[in-house]
């Protein structure tokens, strides 16, 4: 069940929905092939209803976006990104748990 809360965005909208967003936003690079981005997926919409108002949710699917990744350096997935005023601010790759992900969260926004 996805929440209304974690934004899909593509090559077309990033500058727009990422870097010019106003408050921070979590990037989440996934694939439809990836197992762990499959098992890690639903995470994101909890996180997103935890950090509420404080940090945007967003994800961004590598295999029908081309351009972004690639302009970020993101190498593998699934890799999350904490943007802040048109910057990556952090950077985690690999799978890891809701409870990992909300402490890289904590410690970068």
């Amino acid at each position: 069940m996805a929440s209304e809360l974690t934004h899909h965005v593509s090559d077309a909208s990033f500058d727009n929905d990422v870097l010019r967003a106003e408050y921070p936003v979590l990037v989440y690079y996934w694939a439809e092939w990836s197992g762990p981005c499959k098992m890690m997926a639903p995470m994101f919409d909890e996180v997103a209803e935890t950090y509420n108002g404080r940090l945007k949710i967003a994800k961004l699917n590598i295999d029908h976006n081309e351009d972004t990744p690639p302009r970020w350096g993101v190498k593998g997935i699934p890799t999350v990104m904490i943007f802040m005023n048109g910057r990556v601010e952090a950077t985690k790759t690999g799978a890891f748990s809701k409870s990992q992900l909300m402490a890289f969260i904590d410690v970068n926004i």
